[in-house]
């Protein structure tokens, strides 16, 4: 939920990378998914940053772009299968499994080592969006496939990701 947070609240140093992500799923660039525990801390956060009226339309606008994915009792005990320190990140990874997510976009790509979906930070997502140069060696190294089509499934990019 980092990245979404980043993009909501323009935070440094990665508001800008979470903002191009977030443009590219408004685009349909890839389909966004966020966890659905994530909006409730989008919404608390955003209220205490500002109002809750500024969180209602950053709830708002933040439904009409990524797919949710469901938070479950599935969902919650295979995160606490991945016995994490983390369990926001493990849930967060749970969710991305259940969903059919093959990217997580995510601040801290390193609280995620075990995780079966392909885990990247902001700037990486965006240079792959981009395909601009080293992007097609990036892909190959984080095991992810052609993406000559320009659309997967990802959890956390552009204000999060759009599925």
């Amino acid at each position: 939920m980092n990245v979404v947070l980043d993009f909501v609240l323009d935070r440094p140093p990665l508001g800008e990378a979470a903002s191009a992500l977030w443009a590219s799923a408004e685009r349909k660039e890839f389909e966004a998914v966020i966890p659905a525990h994530g909006v409730t801390t989008v919404f608390y956060l955003a209220a205490r940053q500002r109002n809750s009226a500024f969180a209602r339309r950053v709830v708002s606008d933040l439904l009409a772009v990524p797919d949710v994915a469901a938070v479950d009792g599935a969902v919650l005990r295979r995160a606490l299968t991945l016995a994490w320190r983390d369990f926001e990140d493990a849930v967060c990874a749970a969710a991305a499994e259940g969903a059919g997510c093959d990217t997580l976009v995510t601040r801290d790509p390193k609280g995620y080592r075990g995780s079966s979906v392909v885990i990247m930070d902001p700037p990486t997502a965006v240079s792959l969006l981009r395909r601009g140069p080293g992007s097609d060696e990036v892909a190959e190294r984080s095991g992810l496939p052609d993406r000559s089509d320009r659309r997967h499934r990802s959890l956390r990019p552009k204000r999060e990701s759009r599925r």
